[in-house]
């Protein structure tokens, strides 16, 4: 008998091949029945983290405060003032900023080293690799927590209102996370094929941190430019987000409408495409 015929037989016994990738939506449903996994592989590493530093969970914190301060010293001397926006105060802006968007570079770097970073866990277990990704964004989300708390200290501090539009900051986070997500899955297969990608994430990172109005006003920046230069800077979804929360928090008020369709489209369509594409790849894990 050749290979074939044993594969034909073992097809109409009922067996599948060792690594087989099941149908879309039985794997969805196993990832979610296996989804405390996840959970409990984010809270580890985040302990990990905690132990690893003298500060522990303060560097979580430490760290984006450190960047912001370095930023909003240097660009607010650097670049002129008429840069930046009239309603809101600079180092509240900045800081916001900093913090949203570090979110975003974590779960972009970290979840691209989904799979490479635990191969020995891939060649090992049975499991839908995408918890992998899975867990580096939940990790995010529980490092994302306490940098909302001291922003929130902060953006008060300087004498923003507290209001009940606040509470839209949650949506506005969870848009974000499925966007990460689907950032993070793609990131993570293309990164399996092709390791040099991690060469070349952080200069990635580096053009959506200047393309995102961290520390300047897209709009005061690009006033002078043609309208349709403009548009096109805004449909960036990590402005989006950091603008929405900059809306939400210090009370500008100036983000539009449009610009939560394009948070919500962003998080809808880059969650689901990096679905369909890390899975279709999903027998290769553990094998390149």
């Amino acid at each position: 008998m050749t290979p074939t015929d044993y594969e034909a037989i073992a097809r109409d016994a009922g067996l599948e091949r060792v690594g087989a990738r099941p149908p879309l939506g039985q794997y969805l449903a196993e990832m979610w029945h296996r989804r405390a996994f996840a959970t409990s592989l984010a809270k580890f590493r985040v302990q990990a983290q905690v132990s690893e530093n003298r500060l522990g969970l303060a560097w979580i914190v430490l760290r984006p405060l450190l960047n912001a301060a370095l930023y909003g010293t240097v660009f607010g001397i650097i670049l002129p003032r008429d840069t930046r926006p009239d309603d809101v105060a600079f180092v509240p802006f900045v800081v916001v900023g900093v913090f949203i968007f570090e979110f975003f570079s974590k779960s972009f770097s970290d979840g691209a080293k989904s799979i490479t970073g635990n191969a020995s866990l891939v060649r090992s277990l049975n499991f839908p690799r995408m918890l992998l990704p899975l867990a580096q964004i939940i990790q995010q989300v529980i490092e994302l927590v306490p940098m909302l708390l001291i922003l929130a200290v902060i953006v008060l501090g300087f004498g923003a209102p507290l209001t009940w539009w606040w509470l839209l900051v949650i949506p506005a986070m969870v848009l974000m996370a499925m966007f990460n997500f689907g950032i993070a899955l793609l990131a993570a297969r293309v990164t399996v094929h092709l390791r040099d990608l991690t060469q070349v994430i952080p200069l990635i990172t580096r053009l959506f941190f200047y393309a995102s109005g961290i520390f300047f006003s897209l709009e005061e920046v690009l006033a002078d430019q043609p309208a349709w230069m403009q548009k096109v800077a805004e449909l960036n979804p990590v402005h989006a987000y950091i603008t929405i929360v900059r809306d939400i928090m210090l009370g500008g008020h100036n983000a539009p409408g449009w610009m939560w369709a394009v948070a919500a489209i962003a998080g809808v369509v880059t969650m689901a495409v990096g679905i369909v594409f890390f899975w279709r790849a999903e027998e290769r894990y553990g094998h390149d």
